[in-house]
């Protein structure tokens, strides 16, 4: 039966140059694959050996980019290996089979959303109406599921996050901060959800995971085993989980890290001791 390995991409496998955390002598650093260009820059990175383990990673298991990022976003992306037959955008909201969306899917879960959570309109105008000029840089819908600010964090006033997500959970919603980006995301809106319909469509016995943000706790409790970095919300809150491994390695070295415990699992091997 085939291995699913389910991974989150930004500040898991995938880093922009200010969350690379090189902390070691520019002699000594890590050599950088760029794996995707904006507007004609490049904006995010893996070293190169994650790079090829991520490429032999491809060959011994069913590998899926398991993402917030809107379709548009991921498609940025240009990862190393054979392509995905299968990811997840937009929190579970929308999976990608050959890179086209499966609309029985996402019929599903709109009708979910619509049975347990407040519309999306109603979080759109609180966050309109709160957010404050000062530090609330962008207002953004993803893919009409959910909605985010783009904010100055050292503007950002200490429990404005907290009141956002007491105000949120009584309709249904999550709130998590991820660098610059508040994410308001309904709940049923997950990215395990999705995985678990993968499993079922390829038969995968053994799950595997990895993931930074709160948004990634769910994906990482319902695969078989899972990874954290040193760095993230998870990391910030010490959340664990019996199956979930704490690494000690923060930025891109994070992400290498992960693909090295992913392609180990995948051929059976024993997990390696903890991170230093």
């Amino acid at each position: 039966m085939p291995v699913l390995v389910a991974s989150d991409l930004d500040r898991t496998l995938i880093y922009s140059a200010a969350a690379l955390a090189l902390t070691m002598p520019d002699a000594r650093a890590p050599r950088l694959l760029c794996v995707e260009v904006h507007e004609s820059r490049p904006l995010s990175y893996m070293t190169e050996t994650a790079a090829q383990l991520l490429t032999d990673l491809g060959d011994a298991a069913v590998f899926v980019p398991t993402t917030t990022r809107t379709r548009k976003q991921y498609q940025r992306i240009n990862l190393p290996g054979p392509p995905p037959a299968y990811a997840i955008c937009a929190n579970g909201g929308h999976l990608l089979v050959d890179g086209v969306a499966d609309h029985d899917w996402h019929t599903r879960v709109l009708a979910r959303l619509a049975d347990e959570c407040a519309p999306l309109d109603e979080i759109r105008e609180h966050l309109v109406r709160t957010a404050d000029p000062v530090w609330a840089r962008k207002h953004r819908i993803a893919e009409d599921l959910f909605a985010y600010l783009v904010v100055e964090r050292e503007l950002l006033p200490d429990d404005w996050v907290k009141e956002l997500a007491a105000w949120a959970e009584n309709r249904g919603w999550g709130v998590s901060l991820q660098g610059r980006k508040i994410y308001a995301v309904p709940r049923p809106l997950t990215k395990s959800a999705a995985v678990r319909e993968i499993a079922r469509r390829t038969g995968a016995e053994l799950t595997l995971a990895a993931g930074d943000s709160l948004l990634d706790a769910d994906l990482l409790l319902a695969a078989d085993r899972g990874w954290r970095p040193g760095h993230g919300e998870l990391a910030d809150t010490r959340w664990t989980a019996p199956a979930v491994t704490a690494l000690a390695e923060r930025g891109v070295l994070a992400g290498e890290r992960i693909t090295r415990e992913f392609l180990r699992a995948a051929h059976g091997e024993t997990p390696a001791g903890p991170s230093r």
